[in-house]
C-alpha cells in the first residue's frame, strides 16, 4: 500500500482530531491518582471523548474492549481496563488513546507518575519522552524513516535503556493504522522517503531492562520479558516542508 498524502482539508480535520485528543489526555493526566482503577480511567476517557462529540478510536478495534489502553509498570502497551487493577503510589501508568473526528484518527500516548515514584522511573519517563523529540528532529521532507528510527534508538541506549523491537509506530489518517510501519530502532534499509502531507504516529516504547517482551493470555497486554519498568510516549505528526508539526497538542 502506498503512503497516504493528506490534502489541506484532511490535514485540518486531523489537526482538530489531534487537538481534541491532547485535551483528553491532559484531563486524564489530572485525574490520575492512587486508589482509582484502570476501568475508572477508561470510563472517564469515554465520557471526555463523547463530550467533544468524537468516537474513541480503540473501542472495539479488533475486539479491544476499552476506549484506551492503560498499562501499569512492566506492562508495555495494550493493557485492558479492569476494575481489579488499582493504581498505587509509586506506579507509572501509560495511557494510549485515539480519537475519531469527522472520520479522521489521531493517536497519542503518555506515561504518567502515580504519586511519588522512584528516580529510575522518573528518568525512564523523561528519556522516553525526549527520545520522541530526538526522533522528530529528523522527520523532514527528503529524509528517510530510518533517520527517525536511528535517532530514537541512539538516544535511548545512551542512558542504558532499551527500545522495544516487537512493536512499532505507523501511518495514520482515515484508518488508525496505515502505511508505513515506523520502528524505533535502526533498520538495514533506509525506508520510505518522507514527503509533505504524510501523517505519522511516532511512539517510542522504552524498557529499563532488556527489550524482550511477551503477550499475556488475554492476547492484548504486552509486558517486559524481565519484569522491568516500561514507558510509552506518542504523538501524531505531520510532515511539512520544514519541521514536523505535532498534531496531538493543545
Amino acid at each position: 500500500m502506498p503512503i497516504s498524502i493528506k490534502s489541506d482539508k484532511e490535514i485540518e480535520l486531523m489537526r482538530k482530531s489531534g487537538s481534541i485528543l491532547a485535551h483528553v489526555l491532559k484531563e486524564l493526566e489530572e485525574y490520575i491518582k492512587p486508589g482509582i482503577t484502570t476501568l475508572d480511567i477508561d470510563k472517564k476517557c469515554y465520557d471526555i471523548i463523547k463530550s467533544y462529540n468524537c468516537i474513541p478510536s480503540f473501542l472495539n478495534y479488533n475486539g479491544f474492549p476499552g476506549s484506551l489502553c492503560v498499562s501499569i509498570n512492566d506492562e508495555v502497551v495494550h493493557g485492558i481496563p479492569n476494575k481489579e487493577h488499582i493504581l498505587r503510589d509509586g506506579d507509572i501508568v501509560s495511557l494510549d488513546c485515539g480519537v475519531i473526528y469527522e472520520g479522521y484518527h489521531s493517536d497519542a500516548a503518555r506515561t504518567i507518575p502515580v504519586g511519588e515514584i522512584s528516580k529510575e522511573a522518573e528518568k525512564l519517563i523523561e528519556v522516553t519522552r525526549q527520545s520522541f523529540y530526538e526522533g522528530i528532529k529528523h522527520a523532514k521532507a527528503g529524509k528517510h524513516l530510518h533517520n527517525i528510527s536511528s535517532a530514537i534508538q541512539a538516544y535511548v541506549e545512551s542512558f542504558g535503556f532499551s527500545v522495544v523491537r516487537d512493536l512499532v509506530g505507523h501511518g495514520i489518517g482515515k484508518n488508525l493504522h496505515e502505511e508505513p510501519q515506523i520502528p524505533n530502532f535502526k533498520q538495514k534499509n533506509r525506508g520510505p522517503r518522507l514527503a509533505p502531507g504524510m501523517t505519522l504516529a511516532i511512539e517510542p516504547m522504552v524498557n529499563v531492562g532488556r527489550y524482550d517482551v511477551y503477550w499475556l493470555d488475554d492476547d492484548w497486554t504486552v509486558v517486559t520479558g524481565d519484569g522491568s519498568l516500561s514507558a510509552h510516549y506518542e504523538n501524531t505528526i505531520l510532515i511539512t516542508d520544514g519541521d514536523a508539526e505535532i498534531l496531538t497538542k493543545i
